[in-house]
């Protein structure tokens, strides 16, 4: 992806200032090591805490809470295809109760637990299994729904001003939306409505959505900073059936399938792109990013690398003009690497190499421009 030209101009006024100072600068900041990082990624917080029933009239209530509660833990973590493996589960975890931190009663006859994420994790990581991390994307959904009798709505984050003709069109959606809300909990899938604020309002329309004008509703979706789109069209009453569109790091995909489930794809695609094996290979790459003109720019990428969990270990080996250099010990690779920076907004280049020689896999070339 090139650089647009207004970028360009920006930025080489900017490093003809900087550009024999940055070395300076980021040599005295590396030495001092006084930044404050700021937020890279979306983190979701309670990866390793659930909340599940409690049946007293079981032989041990306690040690099956603990069971179903660590099967909803990997459903987050490693995805469905061990959660759902109760054999495999047993196997790794023969008494989850030892990676139990805190529990308590919670609401309705159940149990919360939290369960010690970094044992988890290591023990995933040494059976070869795949671990996705606390850093994941952001996904917008804009969802469609036409109720029948003239009753069409977008779901919203939030219910607008309830009014007695539309007491029960608030009622549906709001149904609707926690559904699909509590599945993306299920899922540790960040997700959100847009506001439908008079911004939204004028961007996109019920119409845009139904009508598959899916280029405005992503223009409208610029203001939320997310990673991905989830687009959906629903009519319950009828035999229609739901269509849906989802963008994510430039391809489209279209899919016809209830909210739920839908919700459920959009995990376990982001679950094979993000999520790294216990047994995958580690790799060493020479990373060069270019565009870091200023102190802040610089802290803003050492947060960025921070929040790669692929990323073992980072040395930085040179700074030269706006170009730092770095070697970087990665789980999975240069190929997972790549992905998983652009994911996170930098541009990548062509690698440099000598006329008529391929340049060599483990070196990666990127851009910043925030």
């Amino acid at each position: 992806m090139g650089i647009p030209p207004l970028l360009k101009t920006r930025l080489s006024r900017r490093f003809a200032i900087l550009r024999q100072t940055i070395g300076g600068v980021l040599a005295a900041v590396l030495l001092s090591g006084a930044l404050l990082p700021q937020a890279a990624a979306v983190e979701v917080a309670t990866l390793y805490t659930v909340e599940v029933p409690f049946d007293r009239e079981a032989d041990d209530p306690r040690k099956d809470a603990y069971k179903r509660a660590l099967a909803a833990v990997l459903l987050r973590v490693s995805g469905s295809g061990l959660s759902s493996d109760s054999a495999a589960v047993r196997e790794l975890f023969p008494d989850p109760a030892s990676y139990v931190m805190q529990f308590r009663p919670g609401a309705d006859e159940s149990l919360w637990v939290s369960f010690d994420g970094q044992a988890i994790e290591r023990t995933l990581r040494n059976a070869g299994q795949t671990v996705w991390g606390a850093e994941r994307p952001l996904t917008l959904v804009w969802l469609a729904v036409d109720w029948g009798r003239g009753s069409r709505e977008i779901i919203g984050a939030d219910d607008p001003d309830r009014t007695e003709g539309l007491s029960r069109s608030i009622d549906l959606n709001r149904r609707l939306r926690d559904r699909i809300l509590e599945v993306a909990e299920q899922r540790g899938l960040p997700l959100v409505f847009p506001l439908l604020d008079t911004i939204d309002l004028q961007n996109a329309t019920f119409s845009d959505i139904w009508g598959g004008f899916d280029e405005r509703i992503i223009a409208a979706s610029d203001r939320y900073d997310v990673n991905s789109i989830l687009i959906g069209r629903i009519r319950p009453s009828s035999s229609r059936r739901e269509e849906w569109s989802y963008y994510f790091s430039g391809e489209e995909r279209s899919w016809n399938g209830p909210a739920e489930s839908i919700v459920g794809r959009v995990a376990d695609l982001l679950t094979a792109e993000f999520a790294v094996g216990g047994n995958a290979p580690i790799e060493s790459v020479a990373l060069h990013v270019s565009g870091i003109v200023s102190v802040e720019a610089y802290g803003s990428l050492q947060n960025l690398l921070n929040g790669v969990s692929l990323i073992e270990s980072s040395v930085i080996t040179e700074v030269a003009g706006d170009r730092v250099s770095y070697r970087v010990e990665v789980r999975g690779g240069a190929d997972r690497l790549s992905r998983a920076l652009r994911f996170n907004g930098l541009i990548e280049q062509e690698s440099a190499a000598l006329p008529g020689e391929a340049p060599p896999a483990a070196v990666l070339e990127f851009f910043y421009g925030p």
